[in-house]
């Protein structure tokens, strides 16, 4: 009967986890795999030596997902070295948004030189599942994928030069130095992600 019961409540949680719901600080998160632009499939497992994972939820199209674009590869390239990887994912429907198709994924990836793998979420279970609904949309976790901070890469959208606050550079810093992220969740700017249409 307890089986029965938390398979019920199981289910439950699973049909809420739509856009919206999903992970929160201190959740673990499962693992997952996903195309990468090279066409290989990628999960987290996958990444070596990760201390940690840089979630990102971006896109090819969506101007602050392009506004972030250079600090997203500026955070693997200070980070990377360090085992904390940025993983970005495309959880666009290319039905609604042509040009986030995973063919124009693959141009732009080569085209900006993309030093970390680029992940398509075709059926946009991974972000169902973490619960992003903007790109770019941060999830920062650590070596046991476990949730420790969500939301933006910082506090200025329109001027990189112009930031204040860090928060997933100072969030990698304070885990990584084994202290309390000051903090741990912040609003993310951006797009809403593209839905698949439903009948």
């Amino acid at each position: 009967m307890i089986h029965f019961l938390a398979s019920i409540a199981m289910t439950a949680a699973l049909a809420l986890n739509g856009p919206g719901h999903g992970y929160h600080v201190g959740d673990k998160a499962e693992d997952f795999k996903l195309k990468n632009v090279d066409g290989k499939m990628v999960s987290l497992s996958d990444i070596p030596k990760a201390k940690g994972y840089i979630v990102v939820f971006t896109c090819n199209t969506c101007p602050y997902a392009k506004a972030y674009e250079q600090r997203i590869i500026d955070l693997h390239n200070k980070y990377a070295s360090k085992g904390y990887s940025v993983v970005a994912i495309n959880p666009n429907d290319k039905d609604v948004k042509p040009d986030d198709s995973y063919e124009n994924m693959q141009i732009l990836a080569k085209e900006k030189k993309y030093p970390f793998v680029y992940l398509y979420d075709e059926t946009q279970d991974v972000a169902k599942r973490f619960g992003a609904t903007r790109t770019p949309h941060v999830y920062l976790l650590d070596a046991d994928k476990t949730v420790r901070y969500i939301g933006a890469i910082d506090d200025n959208s329109e001027d990189a030069a112009a930031v204040q606050a860090k928060y997933v550079e100072n969030a990698i810093d304070a885990m990584s130095a084994g202290k309390t992220i000051a903090t741990p969740e912040t609003k993310a700017i951006g797009c809403s992600i593209k839905w698949k249409k439903t009948n």
